[in-house]
């Protein structure tokens, strides 16, 4: 009997620790039972006990844990997908109809202008140097003609310094606020039509075929002006295009060039600036080719001269020359606008500012091969360092003051006859020393006035403000009154249109065509860039200046920004 109550004492025991094993407890004393457990011998009811509750609230922490860590996971993915995307800017644009340029009739053949040498600006002797040439250079196949039909709008054209300000609403918007008028747009579209009149069958213009069609495609381009787009002008400015891509080399330089070569960066600028507003692949080709060259003919010292000679001269030193230099770096501004990525661009930009540099005299002002304070490449140095990024430099800003004793004014050859003489040297000096006559348009008589207009008008334009207002309020004038015009020389449409170009007196120009297209690109300065004052135009990097100043030879390792 005893035994049986025993027996039941002991079951009675069991059955009472089980049902405390899973009565309703609070969390903190399942976690004790836990924690307490789980020291305990394997074998003790103690340690099973503490596994069985860690087993109950495993359940409950993986439906908070893992949920969270789900959420933290797609967070994460977010954050970095969104820091990789790109805003891209789209277009929606309605198919052209195109004319068949097949059916175009072409003037007859005409006999090839003569070649003439456009020669250096300068304010010293010239200097011949001679570089030697590698014989049999490849030659590239003829290129497929240039097809206005494939043109289209490049994204790039629509939000960068070039481009957005070319069509005709804008156009005519900053014309008026930034001090045009309708007598300068008149100018403008009186030369543009002149040239129009003028292009030689081939698609080109004047002696200098190259040089002189690189102008006029940054003439008709500055004015948004391009093929497939302009019913008025986009043949001619197809055709141009065309002479250019066609007269190129296998090694990238031109053919038709100049004795000193600087047909080459002019060239490549006007190949730059039309892949910035066609996107065509051909030009891309043909321009990323040519401004490579620009490259691999750049000094360690940041400068270019003739031919685009890598080398130094006899002396072992580098000749570095502000005006070559201004084409080329223009040529590379160019390219970095219209997005363009041949091999080593954005260290010849950074070493630019370092060449120009080389020849700033302390006391303001660029010279030709050397320091000289206040000569006519002043305005080279000045515009130049301004595109490329160093706007906030010492230089710049004494090269600006230097540009404010300047007056601008078209020197004419009409002029100088109204003075009773000719258009020789001699006829110069008597102007020079007539009283009479305008001091400032005495200033650059004997070297070349418009070349350092056509930079000195950019500086004041970029500079802004009472500056700005003052120079354009002494050029416009002049620049209007001085243009020849002939009365209805020109038809389109079925109406006549006067025409007009200039010519003036400078010591290096390959006039009429050169003079012409320096002088509209002055009066088309109202829209063909930003200010690099405005928010949306380039940004000024001021640290490029002191890491230029520091860089030794020719690596430099300094940030240049969104040039």
């Amino acid at each position: 009997m005893s035994d049986d109550l025993n027996g039941m004492d002991l079951t009675d025991q069991h059955l009472k620790e089980i049902d405390e094993m899973y009565q309703d407890i609070t969390l903190r004393q399942r976690l004790k039972i836990l924690f307490e457990g789980i020291k305990s011998p394997r074998d003790s009811k103690e340690y099973k006990a503490a596994i069985i509750e860690l087993q109950r609230l495993s359940a409950p922490a993986a439906a908070i844990i893992i949920p969270v860590v789900a959420v933290l996971v797609l967070i994460v993915m977010s954050a970095t997908t969104a820091s990789n995307e790109r805003e891209i800017q789209v277009e929606m644009m309605e198919a052209e109809e195109f004319k068949d340029l097949d059916k175009i009739e072409e003037p007859p053949p005409e006999e090839p202008p003569p070649e003439v040498d456009i020669d250096v600006p300068i304010e010293t002797p010239n200097v011949n140097i001679d570089s030697p040439v590698a014989e049999n250079q490849p030659m590239s196949p003829k290129p497929a003609e240039f097809d206005a039909a494939m043109i289209t709008k490049s994204p790039v054209v629509l939000k960068n310094v070039f481009g957005a300000t070319r069509n005709t609403g804008v156009r005519g918007s900053m014309l008026g606020r930034m001090g045009g008028s309708g007598a300068t747009e008149a100018a403008v579209m009186r030369a543009l039509r002149w040239l129009k009149k003028n292009q030689h069958s081939d698609g080109s213009w004047g002696g200098q075929r190259t040089a002189m069609c690189g102008l006029a495609i940054l003439t008709f381009l500055a004015h948004g002006e391009k093929p497939g787009d302009s019913e008025e002008f986009g043949e001619t400015v197809q055709k141009a295009i065309q002479f250019l891509l066609t007269n190129q080399e296998g090694n990238g330089r031109f053919k038709h060039m100049d004795g000193n070569q600087y047909a080459h960066p002019i060239a490549s600028y006007a190949l730059c600036e039309a892949y910035g507003m066609t996107a065509h692949p051909d030009v891309k080709y043909a321009a990323e080719k040519a401004v490579l060259e620009i490259i691999k003919g750049q000094h360690p010292t940041g400068g270019w001269t003739y031919k685009l000679n890598p080398g130094p001269e006899g002396d072992g030193k580098y000749r570095d020359d502000t005006s070559y230099m201004g084409w080329c770096a223009q040529a590379l501004k160019a390219a970095k606008l219209a997005n363009l990525h041949p091999e080593g661009l954005e260290k010849a930009i950074k070493l630019a500012i370092k060449g120009f540099k080389k020849n700033a005299h302390p006391n303001g002002g660029f010279g030709y091969t050397s320091p000289s304070q206040g000569g006519g490449l002043t305005s080279v140095g000045t515009l130049c360092m301004l595109l490329l990024g160093a706007g906030n430099d010492k230089d710049v800003r004494n090269g600006q003051k230097v540009i404010d004793s300047w007056t601008p004014s078209f020197s004419s050859q009409e002029a100088l006859k109204a003075l009773g003489g000719g258009t020789d040297e001699a006829a110069k000096k008597r102007a020079l020393a007539n009283k009479a006559f305008p001091e400032a348009e005495r200033k650059f008589y004997m070297n070349s006035a418009q070349y350092y207009y056509y930079y000195a008008t950019q500086c004041k334009f970029h500079e802004g403000g009472s500056h700005w207002t003052k120079w354009n309020n002494a050029m416009k004038g002049p620049y209007v009154q001085t243009q020849i015009v002939e009365k209805d020389k020109y038809e389109f449409k079925g109406k006549k249109y006067d025409i007009g170009h200039w010519v003036n007196v400078d010591q290096h120009s390959d006039r009429p065509v050169m003079d012409t297209c320096l002088a509209a690109l002055q009066l088309m300065v109202y829209y063909r860039y930003l200010p690099t004052t405005s928010k949306e135009a380039v940004q000024v990097d001021e640290e490029i200046v002191s890491a230029s100043d520091d860089a030794k030879g020719g690596e430099i390792t300094i940030e240049v920004g969104d040039l």
